[in-house]
């Protein structure tokens, strides 16, 4: 006998997580330091050695004190961009290292 009322699994994961705050949290923040890669490009990523995020604050270790200092200086841009890409806010502060 069949099920009359089926869904398709990405809708019975989207509730999932809509209804797990701590998974929806926890995804998002895992979008946002993939999204350093995604949304910077290759040419950054190279020089990057290091990234991640804890207490909302992305934590990036780079290679290049000159990217360093240009990056400081787009710091608001790149946290809306990161947390954009994420979904919701999960950025508060960028530290370079």
């Amino acid at each position: 006998m069949r099920k009359r009322n089926t869904e398709s699994i990405g809708e019975v994961l989207k509730q999932y997580f809509e209804e797990n705050q701590f998974f929806r949290r926890k995804l998002a923040e895992s979008r946002a330091v993939t999204g350093w890669s995604k949304l910077l490009g290759p040419m950054i990523t190279s020089y990057t050695r290091n990234v991640y995020l804890r207490n909302n604050v992305l934590y990036v270790s780079l290679s290049s004190s000159v990217l360093r200092s240009e990056l400081l200086m787009a710091k608001e841009k790149l946290i809306e961009k990161l947390n954009d890409h994420a979904g919701i806010h999960v950025i508060n502060d960028i530290i370079f290292r």
